[in-house]
Order: structure tokens, then sequence, then C-alpha cells
């Protein structure tokens, strides 16, 4: 009787599930566990197969988390399966089942915005990350393969003419994804939804232009810190960085387009601060691992470059800016500046691309209508031909940034 009693007490005490979440991608697949109060765990690995064993503390194995079981996506690179079960009094065991050897990070997540408590599990690859993206690398010999120098006794070049000698790649990154889903739209719309579909129209577009590639950061719904995102541009060394958006605002009246670049003496307007301070904190939101030290980055900061490479920027978000007021109302006649993190590259000029307001009824109805983001695409492809007619870009270093 004793023990009955206790079991129901510990029963009654157990931490409740609200949910369960995956998001499997090619760089990584995450499982978040989201919970009503913060809980121990405890994790190890084991061989033979290849498979992650996580205990929850105080955690009883409810429908909330058996769910996960049927959740797991056939293409998931990652994880085969998941089961769950009642491991002792008290504690649940998760299994997670690998389809090749990985490396997992596992870390804890306090309340922010509509969240609760999460415990997150990212399942990366073993090996590290290529040092340049195998897809660009390819198309990159294609084109310097393509533009080599004429062959002896071969007629020279006409005077003046403009060729471009080599492969120019624009990182496209499209904002928030995954845990993140950015702002929420007046009808519903998701800004991670709105900001994947232009990148990929854009992505599309880019590519149909002589000489000139698109370069994802991401391409499905998963979330990627910003420094992340920053760091996969420079492994795919791209000449540019465009981060597309679709913000919101307390008022459902704000309306129109704007782009903004880094601005390393404070931000431009009171507007730019907090948009810039929202944008930032999509790493809480998303779920970064604090303990993850990301050295690379904090150097890259400190680069001599970073003064001209803003400069550019500014060039380059002036001319995108141009062609958007073509397609929608500006929400302001000039490149406004602030420090989102997103944009930190020393080396690349970098803008972020506010394409309306989807908390407007008004340009959400526009965001979500595939002619209208074609448009937009459009108006980012022309503004980035005419910083490259204006601003040629220097030849390519044959060393891969290894970052």
């Amino acid at each position: 009787m004793l023990a009955l009693l206790a079991w129901a007490g510990l029963a009654q005490a157990a931490v409740g599930v609200k949910g369960v979440r995956l998001w499997p991608s090619a760089d990584y697949s995450r499982i978040t566990v989201e919970l009503n109060a913060e809980i121990g765990f405890k994790q190890f690995q084991l061989k033979n197969p290849d498979r992650i064993v996580l205990d929850l503390e105080g955690v009883e194995p409810q429908p909330a988390l058996l769910e996960i079981t049927g959740k797991i996506a056939a293409q998931d690179p990652y994880i085969a399966a998941v089961r769950v079960a009642l491991n002792r009094p008290g504690v649940t065991r998760m299994v997670i089942d690998l389809k090749q050897e990985s490396r997992p990070q596992i870390f804890t997540l306090k309340p922010y915005g509509e969240y609760g408590h999460r415990l997150v599990l990212d399942v990366y690859p073993a090996a590290a990350p290529p040092t340049l993206d195998k897809q660009v690398e390819s198309a990159i010999a294609q084109a310097e393969q393509t533009n080599k120098p004429a062959d002896k006794g071969a007629a020279p070049a006409k005077a003046g003419k403009s060729e471009m000698m080599r492969l120019l790649t624009v990182a496209i990154d499209a904002g928030h994804g995954g845990e993140d889903p950015g702002a929420l739209g007046a009808n519903g719309s998701h800004e991670k939804n709105v900001t994947l579909a232009v990148a990929r129209r854009l992505k599309a577009q880019i590519d149909r232009q002589p000489n000139m590639r698109a370069y994802l950061t991401r391409d499905g719904d998963y979330f990627i810190p910003l420094h992340d995102r920053v760091n996969k541009a420079r492994r795919a060394q791209a000449d540019l960085f465009v981060s597309i958006h679709a913000d919101a605002f307390v008022r459902p009246d704000a309306r129109g387009s704007s782009v903004f670049a880094l601005s390393e003496k404070g931000a431009t307007s009171a507007a730019a601060r907090w948009l810039a301070k929202r944008e930032n904190d999509a790493d809480l939101i998303g779920g970064v691992n604090i303990d993850v030290k990301d050295v690379y980055l904090k150097q890259t900061l400190l680069d001599l470059s970073q003064t001209a490479t803003i400069s550019d920027s500014l060039k380059l978000g002036r001319a995108v800016l141009d062609e958007l007021g073509e397609v929608n109302t500006l929400h302001k006649p000039h490149v406004e500046q602030a420090g989102f993190a997103v944009l930190k590259a020393p080396d690349i000029p970098s803008i972020l691309v506010e394409t309306a307001f989807i908390s407007n009824p008004d340009e959400e109805r526009r965001l979500t209508d595939d002619a209208y983001q074609d448009k937009l695409a459009a108006a980012i492809v022309t503004g980035i031909k005419r910083y490259f007619d204006k601003n040629p870009p220097l030849a390519r270093s044959r060393v891969a940034q290894s970052f």
C-alpha cells in the first residue's frame, strides 16, 4: 500500500510534457521536448548499432512524449527511430536510433516568449562540415572552365568590354525557421515560410543569370543560429549575403519595404535598433547551445576590413532599395543601419531585406502570392546586378576559408 501511494505521489508530481517537435535537415536533426518545468537529464551513446540514450528525470511516458515514435520522417538523414519507455520510477528513457555515426549536442533552454522550458537534442554528423559547399564548388569550377583565358593565337577581347571572369556567388539567407517561426501574420502566416519561399524564388532567378549562382543558407523548415548563417556564407566564398525577412509591427497599418546594413556605431534610428534586437533574439527563440563557443566569429568581428565591407553593403543596399521601390512602397527612403548579428561577415557585403510587413493584412496577402514573390525576387536580382556593374568583384582566392 505504501509503495502504491508513493508511486501515485510521484506520478502526480511528474513534469508535464507540453509537446515534442522534430526538425530534420541536411545540416543536422533536432528534437525539442517542451516541458512545464525544468528537469534533470543524463545521456550517453552506444555503438553497434549507433544510438543515443537520454534519461529524463521526473518525467513519465506521457502521450505527448510517446507521439514522437510516429513522427520520425523516412528522409531524416540522421535519426532512424525513437523509442520511449519508463526506465525506472520517475525516469523516462528515450533511445534515439541513428542512421550514421553522429555528434550530439544536448542542452536546455529557459522559457522565452511563448515557449516553456525546453530540452533540445541536436544530432550532427560526426565529420566536420566541408570547407566549401560542394554544390557551389562545382559551379565555380564549371564557370572557371567556361571563362578560361583564350588559347594562343585567338583574337583578343575588344577593349572596354566588361566580362566576368569567374562565378559570382550570392548567399541567400531565409530568416528564421524551425523552432523560430518569426513574425506572425495578420491572418496566421508565419514569417519563416514566407522568407523561405522568397529565398527559393530569388535563388532560381539568380541561377538563371550568366556567371551567377545562389547558395541558400537553409532550404527547409529548420533553425540555423545566426553565426552559423554567417559562417555558411563564408564557407561558400560568397561575394554577397542577402538575408530575407518579413517583419511585424504593433500597428497593423505599418507597411513598406526596407533594407538594412550593419552599423559599428549604433543604430540610425530607434526603429532600426528595435528591429535589430528583435532579429538578434532569434537565437534565444530558436535555441542555441551557449556552451559551444564560436571563436571564429569572434575573431572576424575584429577584422580591419569591416569598415570597407559596410561601405560596400550600403552601396548594395541602395541599389536593392531603389528596385524594391518599383514593386512596393518604401518604409524608409534610405538604407538604415543597426547591429544585426547576421550581417557581421567582415569580408562579405551583407544586407537584410525586410520585404514587407507581414502584420499588415494587405501586405501579408501579397507576400503569400506567388506572382508577387517573383516580383520581389526580380527586384532584388536587378539591384544586385546594378551593384556588380558598378563594383566588379576582385579575383577569387584559390584558398577556401576553413570555418
